[in-house]
């Protein structure tokens, strides 16, 4: 061989891919480490858990945002979001309106059925039953779901407010303590939804404005959720953003920087630390699978973020990212939570514990 060719391959050859051995795997954690030293999406997906713990360790105390996207419920993924509220390794979520309303709909009893994709549709709607793919909803629940949100919603102040105030009020006013909304009034951890009627959730809304026409009556203000946004990143040193999906939730959080930059003259980067998992590609032009290296050119994401992204299905990729967190644990072990002080629209920020 030309020396002059063995030159030019040697950086490209300084680290050989290790195969897994499952038999000296000792929980996810391991298989999370030996992922490490694969290829394709197992790497990546080692790398967004890498990701996350830089997040979690760094002396500046970033606030870590959680988008949520998808049929993340029906997935069998609730008790793993309501684990990462618990153990505060998020300290913001910002979720599509369905997730929190199966959420709910769990908490006043329905159930997610194991089904098949391939069941009659007509037959299920007879039946009043729903298909999510694989899984069968209750209808008929989902209609008590509704009602019992109106029913709620009519002890709430007849006044304006954020996806944040009401969502905190029905985490408050429905106790479930595997619930995610619960779990997040519980803790102290804001939830938004900047498109909460598109969801069950607004048809409880609906049910509850139809009884409430003509008189006052609580207002959902979406213009308010971007303000408070603002409040949270303006007062925090630094930021992470965890994506599940992408939709509305990824943009809204990612908009946020230009809202605190050019409208509120925020002096800051963009988000530090940015992970994904999706399933969906940029080629398409669409956010959902644009990629994090794309919203630095808005200054969304900073120019020297620590970035990953993982072209995984979330039912297996939030599961192992959350147990490599559980199984590193002392890596990130004690984290001091953040104190969130409204008044109003208006917040303070200070971390509290050890």
């Amino acid at each position: 061989m030309p020396k002059r060719l063995d030159a030019g391959r040697r950086p490209y050859l300084r680290k050989t891919i290790t195969p897994v051995d499952v038999s000296r795997v000792h929980g996810v954690g391991d298989l999370m480490d030996a992922f490490r030293s694969t290829s394709i999406q197992a790497r990546n997906l080692a790398q967004c858990l890498g990701v996350w713990e830089n997040a979690l360790t760094d002396r500046r105390r970033p606030t870590v945002f959680l988008g949520l996207t998808g049929p993340l419920i029906a997935a069998g993924l609730r008790k793993v979001l309501r684990d990462l509220i618990e153990w505060g390794v998020v300290d913001v979520v910002v979720s599509t309106g369905a997730i929190l309303y199966q959420d709910l709909y769990q908490t006043v009893g329905g159930q997610h059925w194991m089904g098949t994709p391939l069941a009659d549709d007509r037959r299920l709607r007879d039946l009043y039953l729903d298909r999510i793919y694989d899984t069968y909803v209750d209808e008929l629940k989902f209609e008590d779901t509704d009602r019992e949100i109106g029913r709620v919603t009519n002890k709430f102040p007849q006044r304006p407010a954020s996806s944040r105030e009401y969502l905190e009020f029905l985490g408050r006013n429905f106790d479930d303590r595997e619930s995610i909304l619960a779990t997040a009034a519980r803790r102290g951890i804001p939830v938004f939804s900047p498109a909460l009627i598109d969801s069950s959730i607004g048809i409880g809304l609906t049910l509850y404005y139809q009884a409430h026409r003509g008189r006052p009556r609580f207002l959902l203000d979406s213009i308010r959720d971007n303000f408070e946004l603002v409040q949270i990143l303006t007062h925090s040193p630094r930021t992470a953003v965890i994506y599940v999906g992408g939709g509305t939730p990824k943009n809204w959080i990612n908009d946020g920087i230009v809202m605190a930059n050019y409208a509120f003259q925020r002096e800051g980067e963009g988000h530090f630390y940015a992970l994904q998992i999706t399933t969906d590609v940029p080629d398409w032009g669409g956010l959902s699978g644009s990629t994090l290296d794309e919203a630095q050119s808005w200054g969304k994401i900073s120019k020297t973020a620590t970035r990953a992204t993982a072209r995984i299905e979330a039912s297996i990729g939030l599961p192992l990212l959350a147990g490599g967190l559980w199984d590193h644990r002392k890596k990130w072990q004690p984290r001091r939570r953040l104190k969130f002080e409204w008044t109003g629209d208006e917040v303070k920020i200070r971390p509290v514990g050890k």
